[in-house]
């Protein structure tokens, strides 16, 4: 049983926190005392997050959120921060996965796979940053990716906007430092989760969706050096929570990489 108390007397606002990495996010931060809201596109997905807070749901709160939507993350944050009284936590975990054949993919398709993970991230952070910076030891967590430093085929898109989400993290981070706000992103990668299995009860986190003569041979190297397959979303979630907390007081501008040594 997890005995952290990090979170006692926090505020932290977890988007994507209706299904994968995001829910076992809110469910961690629950454990160790936090307050929290959950904001998802689905309503389906918060309740089930709800339901898995258990007895610690009388300190959650779920917000409906578009992260791609800028009146839905300008209405949804107010929401949170009044929920909350304040912030001092912000995880980015809101995102999508497609995969498709480059020379096949439309604009349209492009666009709104950055729309949703980098335009998202950056609309969903401007909003939280005049609480933030009202916060206790405020942090933000983004979730970048393994693809944005190594090769994942048939995902260029997906590619490019967490490699923006990782430039934007350090960038940020340099420009509050001064501001006590600390910027960090992590970079999953091998994990099994609503985005790359297609479980996830979001409608948005639907699995990669692989080419039907996607060459599979080009995937070899992306298998996970430790253990058997990939790993749980609550194995991010605890470096997540780590980040986020007074333990990582002196962490900022940086990308911690999950991914059991697949990218050695």
């Amino acid at each position: 049983m997890n005995q952290l108390t990090r979170y006692t007397g926090r505020r932290a606002l977890v988007t994507g926190g209706g299904s994968g990495i995001g829910q076992a996010t809110v469910v961690r931060m629950l454990a160790e005392g936090g307050r929290v809201v959950a904001a998802d596109i689905s309503e389906e997905g918060l309740k089930d997050t709800t339901a898995r807070a258990g007895a610690a749901a009388d300190r959650l709160t779920t917000v409906v959120l578009d992260v791609a939507d800028e009146a839905s993350v300008r209405a949804g944050v107010a929401a949170a921060v009044e929920a909350l009284g304040g912030l001092d936590v912000l995880v980015n975990a809101a995102g999508v996965l497609r995969s498709s054949h480059t020379h096949e993919t439309t604009l349209d398709a492009f666009e709104q796979i950055l729309r949703i993970n980098l335009t998202g991230t950056f609309l969903v952070i401007r909003e939280a940053i005049p609480a933030l910076l009202e916060g206790h030891g405020p942090a933000v967590v983004n979730f970048s990716s393994t693809s944005a430093m190594f090769a994942h085929p048939y995902m260029a898109a997906y590619a490019a906007s967490k490699g923006g989400i990782q430039s934007m993290t350090h960038a940020l981070a340099a420009e509050y430092a001064g501001r006590g706000i600390r910027f960090t992103a992590v970079q999953p990668g091998s994990i099994s989760s609503g985005m790359t299995d297609g479980s996830g009860v979001s409608r948005r986190s639907v699995g990669p969706g692989l080419p039907a003569d996607a060459d599979m041979s080009l995937f070899v190297k992306l298998a996970p050096a430790l253990g058997q397959g990939f790993a749980g979303p609550e194995t991010v979630a605890g470096v997540v929570a780590m980040l986020a907390s007074e333990d990582g007081a002196f962490i900022t501008g940086t990308e911690v990489r999950v991914d059991g040594g697949t990218h050695f």
